[in-house]
């Protein structure tokens, strides 16, 4: 699946076959659970049968007259062997004497069948958890190691409700269903067998309702195939309008939406509701009958088997067997229904979750070396366009940033300047020219270690729901203390975080919530620093706090810099006047760079949005000085 294609990730019905190397690969470390499961499976099954067999040779050989008429030990399939060592002991007359004998025996095989049914649904279990592990780990493995570029195209409601929804989907089938399906088809066997063997014509009154049956198994199987996707596509919708506003929940609140935000909420609510009322009346329709089917047929059996009694055809412990099978054949060949529509629903989930496994993995596209890296940045001749557009986002760009030096970057949004940045850290790749670090191509780095020497901070960075001390020490969970406080001092966050109740302790909200802008943004700061890259990036990541503060945090990196190379994007000029180099973007091209006083000597849009932030401050300073 190409990551730019967004119809791949909407929810829509998978159009392609069970990729069973992914079945393969997600079933690793649990077969051993389905071989114990299936042993269980057919111990369950012999005994469920040896059940009615023991009770019908009770009442036919040791209770009623049939042994003085000769009984017949093949036909409930008493083994030869077994009814000679039972005449060896004394026969019928034993055995009625020793009745209780029958009722150990039931017991014996009671017991055994229980305990078997036990091995088979622990064990179905194990597989079942074992699984859904494995396609967690997969699918995190995997989404971890994506291009960056793929998660601009997908809804992150529909990611989660494939990795939580769609994978106990395929848990519960696993786990409820699979073996199922086997259990069918050898009780039907079985059954088959043993009936016939007693009484074909009394076999066929015993299952003449089971091909109608079957065949509304189908026939459901097929409508509600259709009804659990567009079950699972209103969820999908529905859970990532839930992750959209719990996300967004300041910029609902600000801008008043919340009626807007709970209106859309309630349709996709309502679209989801009606969609599983729609399933609900399917199952309960097909339940209701395949139940009157099933009855029928016992009732069927058990009025033929009770003429055929009367009229001598059979015994009384026949008619018990065929009475018995045919309830222990209904069921199976009616819960059929259910086993396939949760195969259509499951072969779904796994359609869902293939896309996702899928999506190529980001490569490495050179040589995957681990050099040094000191922090000399050159870019020559760098151009970039995604791969659905024809428009270049940055054309031609060439400039070289020394060890040490603070590169400024400013322009007008859309100009460039982040994508500028995220090509160093690869995250997207040059599509013309090359990027050089210390005199190696980026694409030459591998990229774990090309992201472990570039640190950034974004206009909007991401805290964790942890505490200050846990996301501040996030690269190192082990840092002393004291080397935290020193980065969250040059950061300028120190005092502030000193002045909360619990200090360091104090919860960060999900996604910083408990803190404003700008001491997000400072706490963001602080957690590059004890990174200790020789090469950082500030994209814009003093926009939320004062002029005053962003000159204490520039004097304190400046001092704790050392020989690490900064690039900062700003669209303040006091931020950028004292950077070494300054690159002045429009539309995606470098159309100045140089100094401060070089560029304000120089006609051009650097020194135009510098006398307008300089007649802006003197308007405020004025107007100050007037109130």
């Amino acid at each position: 699946m190409q990551s730019g294609d967004k119809n791949k990730n909407t929810g829509k019905k998978p159009r392609t076959p069970i990729n069973y190397k992914l079945v393969s690969s997600i079933m690793r470390g649990t077969r051993r659970y389905f071989v114990i499961s299936v042993l269980g499976l057919i111990a369950a099954i012999i005994t469920s049968y040896m059940i009615p067999i023991v009770t019908s040779f009770t009442i036919d050989y040791v209770l009623l007259p049939y042994a003085e008429e000769g009984y017949e030990a093949g036909r409930t399939m008493v083994p030869e062997a077994v009814m000679q060592w039972i005449e060896s002991i004394g026969g019928r007359g034993f055995l009625l004497e020793h009745l209780y004998i029958m009722g150990i025996l039931l017991v014996i095989i009671t017991a055994v069948n229980a305990i078997s049914t036990f091995l088979r649904r622990s064990y179905a279990a194990y597989a079942g958890e074992g699984i859904a592990k494995n396609i967690r780990d997969d699918l995190y493995t995997h989404l971890a190691n994506v291009p960056y570029d793929y998660f601009k195209h997908v809804s992150t409601g529909d990611i989660v409700q494939r990795c939580t929804s769609d994978v106990d989907g395929v848990r519960r089938f696993i786990q409820n269903q699979l073996l199922e399906i086997l259990r069918t088809v050898l009780m039907v066997i079985t059954a088959a067998v043993i009936m016939l063997r007693i009484d074909s014509l009394l076999t066929l009154w015993s299952v003449m309702l089971m091909p109608f049956l079957a065949l509304s198994s189908f026939i459901y199987f097929r409508k509600v195939k259709s009804s659990f996707t567009e079950a699972d596509e209103a969820e999908g919708a529905l859970s990532a309008a839930i992750q959209e506003n719990l996300t967004g929940v300041r910029v609902v609140r600000a801008f008043g939406q919340q009626k807007r935000e709970l209106d859309n909420f309630t349709e996709k609510n309502s679209d989801h509701r009606k969609k599983n009322l729609r399933l609900t009346y399917l199952m309960a329709y097909y339940w209701s009958a395949s139940d009157a089917f099933g009855y029928l047929q016992i009732m069927i059996s058990l009025c033929v088997g009770a003429y055929f009694v009367i009229t001598g055809r059979i015994s009384v412990g026949e008619m018990l067997v065929f009475t018995s099978y045919t309830a222990m054949l209904t069921w199976p060949v009616r819960q059929l229904g259910r086993i396939l529509a949760d195969l259509g629903k499951a072969s779904v989930s796994l359609g869902r979750i293939d896309e996702i496994m899928s999506a190529p993995l980001e490569e490495e596209p050179g040589k995957a070396l681990s050099p040094t890296i000191t922090g000399e940045v050159e870019f020559r001749h760098v151009g970039f366009k995604y791969a659905d557009s024809t428009v270049p986002v940055l054309s031609d760009i060439s400039f070289t940033a020394k060890k040490g030096e603070t590169i400024a970057i400013l322009g007008s949004t859309g100009s460039g300047k982040s994508t500028l940045v995220q090509l160093m850290q690869r995250l997207y790749c040059a599509t013309e020219g090359e990027i050089l670090i210390d005199g190696v191509n980026i694409n030459d780095i591998e990229r774990h270690h090309l992201r472990k020497g570039i640190s950034i901070v974004l206009q909007e960075p991401f805290l964790y729901s942890r505490t200050i001390m846990e996301n501040i020490r996030i690269v190192d969970p082990d840092m002393p203390e004291e080397a935290v406080y020193e980065a969250a001092r040059v950061a300028a966050i120190h005092d502030v975080v000193k002045e909360f109740e619990k200090g360091y302790d104090t919860v960060v909200g999900e996604r910083g919530v408990t803190l404003s802008g700008g001491q997000k943004q400072r706490v963001a700061i602080a957690r590059m620093l004890t990174q200790n890259a020789p090469i950082i990036i500030l994209d814009d990541s003093m926009s939320a706090v004062d002029t005053e503060t962003d000159a204490a945090i520039r004097e304190a990196l400046s001092g704790s810099r050392g020989s690490r190379t900064t690039f900062i994007i700003s669209h303040r000029i006091t931020t950028l006047r004292e950077a070494d180099k300054i690159l002045v973007l429009e539309h995606g091209r470098l159309v100045q760079q140089g100094t401060h006083d070089e560029l304000m000597r120089t006609d051009g849009l650097y020194r135009r949005i510098a006398d307008i932030q300089n007649m802006l401050g003197d308007e405020l300073i004025s107007e100050g000085g007037e109130a």
